[in-house]
């Protein structure tokens, strides 16, 4: 009798141990499932309280459509959107991107001044945990950033050389004299690339042409005089390319002051308002442009920017430059000329 009452006792005792063991582990796991639960829902609210930012380096028309993608982009996502304005100053450049550590920025989407030199004040914003996309320039050492977008220089020159290839073929029966102007003491690579772009198109299809004159005149008043010197020296010129804004304008107006409207034909670079109205003159002088799409490249980087930061999958856009094609704007096809400002208009009355 008493090893039954001892029996029961030591029963009683354990039952009454484990169930205070029990007790003790379930304020335990309850805690645990807490934290997590506390841990996803500040995930979930950092998530929905992003703030980036969107920087250019200038207040030209090409930097302002590429803000406004910027914002459109995060207006979107619903992600509140900084802007700024480094002023084409490399030290500026380094202290916006500092400021936009210290205020603890989730993403910076930002045209970089040097392919070089702005890499360093972007990794430290990477290491401090602010996420990097760039536009408008491809970096040299940059595996760290989200990825980004800009324009190809040679397919630039290889959108004006398809359709002048195509005019030389069917108006100047395969056979063109031409004069190039380009930039190449100012960026060499930059310039040689959209130069080759568009004699490779245009030889794939007119062999014959000959490039009697090549030189560099980026700015308007300087491509005036140094078309005019080409065409006296050359006479026989009938093409002329030039690899920017500047040259294309001051090519056009030297055609026009040489009275040689239909007989010289001009193709050219950039999409700028002057450059939209000549197309559009009676002279039949500028035949046909291409502009780069900044408002796709800022549009496109902030928002791989802001899906990595929602914690979407992006690593294959990671250290990477996509390229944005250039878009054609012709004499030969008016409606799409129409189209293309009409849709211009209503951007830049946007970003003002």
């Amino acid at each position: 009798m008493k090893r039954l009452k001892k029996g029961l006792v030591s029963m009683a005792v354990l039952t009454l141990a484990l169930s205070l063991a029990a007790c003790g582990q379930t304020p335990a796991a309850s805690d645990s499932g807490k934290k997590e639960e506390k841990t996803a829902a500040q995930k979930e609210e950092k998530k929905a309280n992003l703030v980036v930012a969107g920087v250019v380096f200038q207040e030209d028309q090409f930097m302002k459509l590429l803000s406004l993608g910027y914002q459109d982009a995060a207006n979107a996502a619903g992600v509140k959107i900084l802007t700024g304005n480094t002023g084409n100053d490399q030290g500026k450049e380094t202290e916006l991107i500092n400021t936009y550590i210290g205020q603890k920025l989730d993403g910076i989407a930002i045209a970089p001044l040097n392919q070089d030199s702005s890499v360093a004040a972007l990794k430290r914003a990477d290491d401090k945990g602010v996420k990097v996309s760039v536009t408008n320039i491809s970096l040299t050492n940059a595996p760290f950033i989200v990825g980004g977008y800009t324009s190809d220089n040679k397919n630039i020159g290889q959108v004006t050389g398809k359709e002048a290839a195509r005019f030389i073929q069917e108006k100047l029966g395969g056979k063109a004299k031409i004069a190039v102007l380009q930039y190449k003491s100012q960026l060499p690579q930059q310039s040689t690339d959209r130069v080759n772009g568009f004699l490779e198109e245009v030889k794939k299809v007119n062999p014959d042409v000959q490039v009697v004159a090549d030189q560099d005149a980026w700015l308007q008043d300087k491509a005036v005089s140094v078309v005019g010197d080409i065409l006296t020296a050359h006479p026989d010129v009938n093409v002329i390319w030039a690899a920017n804004e500047g040259g294309t304008i001051g090519a056009a107006m030297a055609v026009k002051n040489a009275g040689k409207s239909g007989k010289v034909y001009v193709f050219g670079t950039d999409a700028s308002y002057q450059l939209i109205a000549m197309l559009k003159e009676k002279d039949n002088i500028l035949q046909a442009i291409a502009g780069q799409d900044p408002y796709s490249m800022g549009y496109k980087a902030m928002e791989l920017l802001i899906k990595g930061l929602k914690g979407e999958d992006v690593s294959a856009n990671k250290g990477k430059t996509t390229s944005v094609d250039g878009i054609l704007l012709s004499r030969s096809n008016p409606e799409g000329l129409a189209k293309f400002e009409a849709d211009l208009n209503a951007k830049m009355s946007k970003s003002k």
